[in-house]
């Protein structure tokens, strides 16, 4: 039994424990509680170590990832029963050994963002850059098409929890989501003004579809047939058909769009605007703003808890994350974390938020 398999194997026994049923291989079944609105953080660890977390993922089956982007080039996997270190993920790789040419010797990248596939068996995890042999300068937040190369997407199977493929995308790729068959990853390309789509199937890029400057954010719908992009650059969502890559807007929905998600019955979407400062709420029957809240200044990434009545929100400048009840838009709570709040996630197994702070920790929040 390999040691993530262990990690996983005693995940299960302490759901049971908990009352909540964990399927390592299917999604997490949480135990019924009071509604996410009538709960209240409470700050309950914070994690050190070597790391500069620029997002935080939850796997929903008793992991947690940190993508320590390139400061430290690593990603970190920690359980998120015991909220401790699983194992360390080095970015370095021989691209050659993934069929890769032009790129002899060993090449490290910067983890950004990372999204698991459906069955659990794989997560995917975006390089803001790529440095060694054969690569260009590094990426910046200003920039345009042609002015830097493609960067690459690292596979890591979740049952070695050690990185099995790279994969080119666009230029300074940064969000990635999965859609609901698995059979595609979106890929945001920053400086590349587009979204790579590649097939799981195939190992590869399949696709790109232009968005204009700097989309970030892609939220899935839980029908498996759309996906919303947040292109920061402008005051618009994207809108792609994934069924037939058709692109259609939602247009004027305020300054930098950056991170988005989606209702759990797809009828609500979510958008951070860090333009502004305001967390926007949308009817997707009517492709309308229909409410704002103030959380904080510059609000980056938000999760949203299963039951849906609940957002939760870092402000990165503000050093704050805002709880915000979904019904009204209201600001339910704040609670201070250290410097630089930049990624959030839910675990719903432990009904716990945790929260990457750029400057280098992970704050969790238990919320049951």
């Amino acid at each position: 039994m390999t040691a993530a398999v262990a990690i996983l194997a005693a995940t299960v026994v302490a759901g049971l424990v908990s009352g909540t049923a964990v399927g390592v291989g299917g999604s997490a079944e949480v135990a019924k509680g009071p509604p996410s609105s009538k709960t209240r953080l409470r700050h309950v660890k914070t994690i050190t170590g070597h790391i500069s977390p620029k997002s935080v993922v939850s796997s929903g089956r008793g992991l947690v990832f940190a993508q320590n982007m390139m400061y430290t080039h690593t990603v970190t996997v920690y359980n998120s029963h015991t909220r401790r270190l699983v194992k360390t993920i080095s970015d370095a790789v021989k691209l050659g050994r993934y069929g890769v040419k032009g790129h002899a010797g060993v090449s490290r990248g910067a983890p950004v963002e990372l999204a698991f596939t459906p069955n659990g068996k794989y997560a995917y995890v975006s390089n803001y850059s790529m440095y060694g042999n054969g690569f260009g300068g590094e990426g910046t937040d200003t920039c345009y098409p042609g002015q830097y190369g493609p960067s690459f997407l690292y596979r890591i199977a979740i049952d070695k929890l050690k990185i099995d493929d790279a994969i080119e995308v666009g230029a300074v790729p940064k969000y990635v989501a999965i859609t609901r068959d698995g059979r595609f990853v979106l890929v945001s390309n920053w400086c590349g003004y587009d979204l790579s789509i590649v097939s799981t199937r195939l190992g590869r890029q399949v696709k790109r579809i232009s968005l204009g400057p700097y989309p970030r954010g892609i939220a899935v719908t839980p029908n498996g047939k759309s996906a919303y992009i947040a292109v920061m650059g402008t005051t618009n969502i994207a809108h792609l058909n994934l069924q037939t890559w058709k692109v259609s807007w939602l247009y004027g929905v305020g300054s930098g769009p950056r991170h988005l998600v989606v209702s759990p019955k797809g009828r609500w979407l979510y958008a951070t605007l860090n333009g502004e400062g305001t967390v926007a709420k949308i009817d997707l029957r009517h492709g309308v703003v229909t409410r704002k809240v103030s959380t904080g200044d510059a609000p980056r990434s938000m999760a949203i808890s299963p039951d849906g009545k609940a957002l939760y929100v870092v402000n990165y400048f503000s050093n704050t994350v805002s709880k915000v009840r979904t019904g009204d838009m209201r600001v339910l709570q704040n609670v201070s974390v250290n410097s630089s709040p930049i990624g959030i996630t839910y675990d719903a197994p432990t009904h716990s938020v945790w929260v990457a702070c750029y400057s280098g920790t992970i704050e969790v929040f238990n919320d049951g």
